[in-house]
C-alpha cells in the first residue's frame, strides 16, 4: 500500500522558515517522482515544486524559486521542502504527492499526473 504522509507545518511569521517532511512507504523513489503542491482557501491546488531522483530533477514554481528548497533522504524514504523567506501568501495547506511513473515526463506542475496524495499539513504566515 502507497502511503504519503506530510508534516511540519505551523504558523510562523513573515520572513521566517518552516520544513516539510513528506514520508513515503510502499514505492521507491527510483520509480516516482515526487511533488509539493498548495491549496490556498478558493484557490485551485498549485505545483510549487517537485523531485526525481532517477535524474535529478528538481522544478520549482516562480512564486517560490529562491525561497524553497526540495531535497530527499533515500535512508529515511522522506522528501523534504524546506521554505525560507515565508509571506503572508505562502499560506495554504500543503501536500506531498506521487506523480505517474509511466509518463514520458516528469514533474510536471498539474495535480492530476499524480496518483497518490499525503493528506496535507497547514502553513500560516503571519504578517
Amino acid at each position: 500500500e502507497v502511503q504519503l504522509q506530510a508534516s511540519g507545518g505551523g504558523l510562523v511569521q513573515t520572513g521566517g522558515s518552516l520544513r516539510l517532511s513528506c514520508a513515503v512507504s510502499g514505492l521507491t523513489f527510483e520509480d516516482y517522482a515526487i511533488g509539493w503542491f498548495r491549496q490556498a482557501p478558493g484557490k485551485e491546488r498549485e505545483g510549487i515544486s517537485c523531485i526525481r531522483d532517477l535524474d535529478g530533477t528538481t522544478t520549482y514554481a516562480d512564486s517560490v524559486k529562491g525561497r524553497f528548497t526540495i531535497s530527499l533522504d533515500n535512508a529515511k524514504n522522506t522528501v523534504y521542502l524546506q521554505m525560507n523567506s515565508l509571506k503572508p501568501e505562502d499560506t495554504a495547506v500543503y501536500y506531498c504527492a506521487a506523480e505517474n511513473p509511466h509518463l514520458d515526463t516528469h514533474c510536471h506542475s498539474g495535480r492530476y499526473y499524480y496518483d497518490y496524495w499525503g493528506q496535507g499539513t497547514q502553513v500560516t504566515v503571519s504578517s
